[in-house]
């Protein structure tokens, strides 16, 4: 008997430790090392090769558990390069290295250093470089490559951020409104992992949205999720808050907040990770109206929702954002329940971001406008006339 538990339990811990490796990995740290140099040739002159270069490739559909997968020892080293000798002066340089990792990396050294993004696919980023071939400069002798741990930090990239309290229905409306397949339960936490889901449209038009693990009060400060999550709100073009109207409570140990409360808050934890995401176009959606109570409740807070600024005010500095969200759109739903709710936020976050796009063009052509006026003031003052 006790040689079978301990058979028992050597398989569960074997078990466990493969569940938690296949988690979802939004950061990897590697080590990168680019190829020595090839030695020269001093008696004829000859210059050994470069080493060669470790590179990083932007790849579409795969993610940071994939790279794990692909080289569990995480050390990455590009080939030396060859020596000169007398049938080759010039010594051939080392091969490349070239590393695939997901759309969507910022890539830092251990010491905090940002080497650069890969935000397409083919994109390549030169993470360590390979060292001088030997030459009359270094004494003949080939020199080492950059070496060092370098991290991956995955920032999401869509089109859309679902971002709201835990079971504020957020999955449930992904679920909904695209083809994603999330996790749901009327318990908090569900989602543990960022879930991306196609919305595709009649006319072929498709719009990506990002469920992302629920916000608690004090994210900013990487409590909960923290930064893990809100960093991924950084590389989406549209902010959706979602909210219960019946507010939220995480725990008996934690206050209840009302729907509008719920609303300052997220407005505030936003506001104090990073100013900037403010700046972003937002839209949002009171859920859950299909509860008892909720045509009422929403009635009392409808003018509220259109003024932030002065409803903010009443509410203690802690929970007050200095910068209130300007919403484009407000609409009360019930994703579970209606899918004429569903239908119309689909229509709207369409309409959104069309107008979004719209306005970014008309932008870039009244730069180039201006730039060309500014180029035909310049010649005609100083130079030929343009015609």
């Amino acid at each position: 008997m006790v040689y079978t538990s301990k058979i028992f339990w050597a398989k569960a811990r074997k078990l466990s430790r493969k569940y938690l490796q296949q988690g979802f990995r939004d950061s990897l740290k590697i080590f990168v090392s680019g190829g020595i140099g090839g030695n020269g040739l001093p008696k004829f002159g000859g210059v050994g090769g470069q080493g060669g270069n470790v590179i990083a490739v932007g790849k579409e559909h795969i993610d940071l558990q994939e790279v794990f997968k692909q080289n569990k020892t995480k050390n990455y080293m590009a080939k030396n390069g060859k020596n000169s000798s007398h049938n080759f002066i010039l010594g051939p340089p080392g091969e490349d290295l070239k590393l695939e990792v997901p759309v969507g990396v910022s890539i830092i050294t251990e010491l905090g250093k940002k080497l650069g993004e890969i935000n397409a696919e083919g994109e390549e980023l030169v993470l360590a470089k390979g060292g001088t071939g030997g030459n009359p400069k270094n004494g003949y002798l080939g020199t080492r490559g950059q070496a060092y741990p370098v991290i991956f930090d995955l920032k999401l990239i869509a089109d859309i951020g679902l971002v709201g309290f835990p079971n504020a229905g957020k999955s449930t409306l992904l679920k909904a409104i695209s083809h994603a397949k999330p996790k749901i339960a009327s318990y908090p936490f569900t989602t543990v992992r960022p879930n991306v889901g196609i919305i595709q449209y009649k006319d072929f038009r498709e719009i990506s949205m990002a469920d992302l693990p629920g916000l608690i009060e004090g994210a900013y400060a990487n409590k909960g999720m923290g930064h893990k999550f809100l960093k991924h709100v950084e590389r989406t073009k549209l902010l959706l808050l979602i909210v219960d109207i019946n507010g939220f409570q995480l725990s008996p140990q934690y206050p209840h907040r009302s729907c509008v409360e719920t609303i300052l808050l997220l407005n505030k934890e936003l506001e104090l990770y990073n100013k900037e995401l403010l700046e972003k176009p937002s839209m949002l959606l009171i859920n859950k109206m299909d509860t008892q109570s909720s045509e009422e409740k929403y009635k009392d807070i409808k003018d509220a929702l259109h003024n932030l600024k002065d409803v903010a005010e009443k509410y203690p500095e802690d929970r007050r954002p200095q910068i209130p969200l300007k919403f484009s759109e407000i609409i009360a739903i019930s994703a579970k329940e209606s899918t004429d709710d569903v239908k119309l936020v689909k229509q709207r976050l369409r309409r959104v971001l069309d107008v979004m796009t719209q306005t970014e063009n008309s932008q870039q052509d009244s730069d180039i406008y201006d730039m060309y006026n500014n180029l035909k003031t310049n010649v005609n003052e100083n130079g030929p006339r343009l015609v």
